[in-house]
């Protein structure tokens, strides 16, 4: 090798070792520092993009923990309030049945009322003053909201509320005789209940969905009430004879008939020589509905029968249902019985046959309407009967409302644990990709500051391997 002056190698390799030892030790104290592999897309250009997307889903999936947990307190807060609502309906079903007691005088029943009336308004208070971060919940204007429950867009569960006022909560109702039942006639001596005269399908639009029924010509209304009921549609179907019994004097000599067949009930009424309390005791008794109301008249309701008739009613005499025999003494009263659709959401009744309007025949309409809380009266015996099955539909509306919190409850901690899951793994996947292994690095720190100070070292030497030519001069 060359002895010269003007260019030194040995100085120049020196020089561009410790420039990349220093380097490395920069690079290492950079990342001992900040406790990170990549800081910079020049440590890992594809790393960087991974770990950022890892990031991304990571503090995706810590908000949506904390959303889940907002769910879970929209839910709870939510069922608090309709507890309370439902303590207040059982209350008001304890007076219902307190009020339908016949001890009870007018007086009696008109102070039951106030303290109903005190508890519907208690009602809509809690619907109208339930809220949630400023959103009212529980007056109907919630609707259903969306949760994010995910990292990534839509990755929601819905959380639906309804009404729970006064006047929003009860049964809704679809009865009447339609063209063929609940009518009150005069016939000819044994004549027998209306049924079913056109066969053919309904689909009732139910709660639980869209359910289709056959009926045949000749049903009863019994037997009518029996296929409806069954279905499944979360629409309960009963067979209802409501009807007065007016003008029993001592003389008459009818038979009051309670339904049709081998379970019917007779009650001779020359045996009651015209006291109709008499006769109300004996129906009461045998699971049937009667009372006495102001102006003298009977009033009955009876369930699952086809009818209630006079047999042989005396000319001029006993009325049923408004209608009274004048043409013999053999003359039968009748009155149909006709089908009462209850449930506690909306629903509706529809021909799956145009041309055979079967419809038409079991009930008056198509559509229910509602019988709210808000409307029940417990000033008459006859409106504490009807209160109770309007009270028990809007415990049962409440109740399933609070089914599907507590269902969404359940889905959301899941989700909750789920999420937590995935985010521990995610974390830890982007750890092992972005975070500095301190073990490995501190050693490349040490190997790097060695080499370092080496190449210092060897350049201050190198630097002295010119002065060599002034030992040839």
């Amino acid at each position: 090798m060359a002895v010269t002056v003007n260019t030194n190698i040995s100085a120049m390799t020196a020089q561009r070792n410790l420039g990349n030892a220093t380097n490395n030790v920069s690079s290492s104290m950079e990342r001992l520092s900040t406790g990170l592999r990549i800081n910079s897309a020049k440590d890992d250009a594809a790393g960087l993009q991974i770990s950022n997307r890892l990031t991304s889903q990571s503090n995706g999936l810590n908000v949506a923990m904390r959303n889940a947990n907002d769910g879970i307190s929209v839910a709870q807060t939510a069922e608090g309030a309709m507890q309370e609502s439902t303590n207040m309906l059982q209350r008001m079903r304890d007076l219902a049945l307190q009020s339908a007691n016949g001890s009870n005088s007018d007086d009696d029943r008109a102070a039951i009322q106030k303290e109903v009336s005190a508890l519907q308004a208690d009602m809509n208070r809690i619907a109208e003053t339930t809220t949630f971060g400023g959103s009212k919940l529980l007056d109907g204007s919630y609707g259903t909201k969306e949760f994010q429950i995910g990292s990534n867009a839509n990755e929601t569960i819905g959380v639906s509320l309804g009404d729970i006022s006064a006047d929003a909560v009860g049964n809704n109702v679809l009865t009447g005789g339609g063209s063929k039942l609940g009518s009150a006639v005069a016939a000819a001596e044994g004549a027998t209940f209306t049924g079913i005269a056109t066969a053919g399908s309904v689909n009732i639009f139910g709660p639980e969905g869209k359910t289709e029924v056959a009926l045949a010509a000749g049903d009863s209304v019994t037997a009518a009430a029996k296929k409806l009921n069954d279905n499944n549609s979360g629409v309960e179907v009963e067979a209802v004879v409501s009807t007065k019994l007016e003008n029993m004097t001592a003389t008459e000599t009818g038979k009051l008939v309670m339904g049709a067949g081998a379970d019917a009930k007779e009650y001779e009424l020359s045996q009651y020589a015209g006291d109709m309390g008499r006769l109300a005791e004996d129906l009461n008794k045998d699971g049937f509905s009667a009372s006495m109301d102001k102006h003298g008249a009977l009033e009955i309701t009876a369930k699952d029968i086809d009818g209630i008739k006079v047999e042989n009613a005396s000319k001029n005499g006993v009325k049923l249902g408004g209608v009274q025999g004048t043409a013999a003494a053999d003359l039968e009263l009748v009155v149909n019985a006709q089908l009462s659709m209850t449930s506690h959401d909306s629903f509706s009744v529809a021909n799956k046959d145009a041309a055979k309007d079967v419809a038409a025949e079991i009930v008056g309409g198509t559509a229910s309407s509602k019988n709210s809380v808000a409307n029940i009266d417990l000033t008459t015996a006859k409106g504490s009967q009807d209160a109770i099955a309007v009270i028990d539909a809007a415990i049962a509306g409440i109740d399933s409302q609070r089914a599907d919190l507590g269902a969404v409850q359940n889905r959301f901690n899941h989700t909750l644990n789920n999420l937590s899951n995935i985010n521990e793994n995610v974390t830890a996947s982007n750890s092992r990709i972005k975070d500095v292994d301190f073990a490995s690095e501190t050693t490349n720190l040490t190997k790097n500051q060695i080499l370092q100070q080496a190449s210092t070292s060897i350049l201050a030497q190198a630097k002295q391997t010119p002065q060599a030519a002034l030992s040839l001069l």
